[in-house]
């Protein structure tokens, strides 16, 4: 029987892609471009594997896997991305995703990581696994950081891009947010975090290796 799969990604002509790859070995259930379209459509289909990108016009990956997992624990993650950053890794692994691979991936190299995703097994892209070691080995919090916990997957995105420096209205843009909506998840970063300053808050982020 093939592996229900469905598709998480906000660029059509990708979207495809993948399904002219793959169709003929999965079974494509269904497919959605935002964390808003994908939430809803996973707790409703059920299906096997998520192929998931890790980032949305309206948030991450890590979102689609917070709004789908109590509901529907059974459902496995596999993240695939055409960033290979660490703090993208780290990130939706520690949200709970059972594996991280990136778009340069072949046709069969993407058939046999759902399969494995499917039956249980943790699959990354060789440089990628580098990173979820190091991690381990450094005692990154992967499995639990109480503070780091209490923010929301958007709060936990404006967090890593205020830490790496970008200012307000570039991640507006990044993020299709309007500025004002940037400065309150700041103010609620600040608020639960306990800290006073962007200055404080990069140094905070830093510290857990979250740039």
């Amino acid at each position: 029987m093939k592996r229900r799969v469905v598709l998480v990604d906000d660029h059509e002509l990708f979207r495809a892609g993948v399904r002219g790859e793959i169709a003929t070995s999965v079974e494509i259930v269904g497919e959605a471009g935002t964390v808003a379209d994908a939430v809803p459509l996973i707790r409703e289909l059920d299906p096997d594997v998520v192929l998931l990108d890790v980032h949305l016009p309206d948030g991450g990956g890590e979102g689609v896997i917070a709004g789908v997992t109590q509901e529907r624990p059974a459902v496995k993650f596999l993240a695939l991305s055409v960033s290979d950053a660490a703090e993208d890794v780290i990130g939706v692994i520690r949200a709970g995703a059972r594996g991280y691979v990136t778009k340069t991936i072949s046709g069969g190299e993407l058939e046999d990581a759902i399969e494995r995703v499917a039956q249980g097994d943790a699959v990354f892209s060789p440089r990628l696994a580098g990173f979820v070691l190091d991690a381990f080995r450094t005692g990154e919090p992967l499995g639990g950081d109480a503070e780091l916990d209490n923010l929301t997957p958007r709060e936990r995105e404006v967090l890593q891009l205020i830490a790496r420096g970008y200012r307000y209205k570039e991640i507006a843009a990044r993020l299709h947010l309007s500025i004002k909506t940037v400065e309150a998840h700041v103010s609620s970063v600040l608020r639960k975090l306990q800290l006073t300053s962007r200055h404080e808050l990069s140094r905070w982020a830093q510290q857990r290796r979250l740039v």
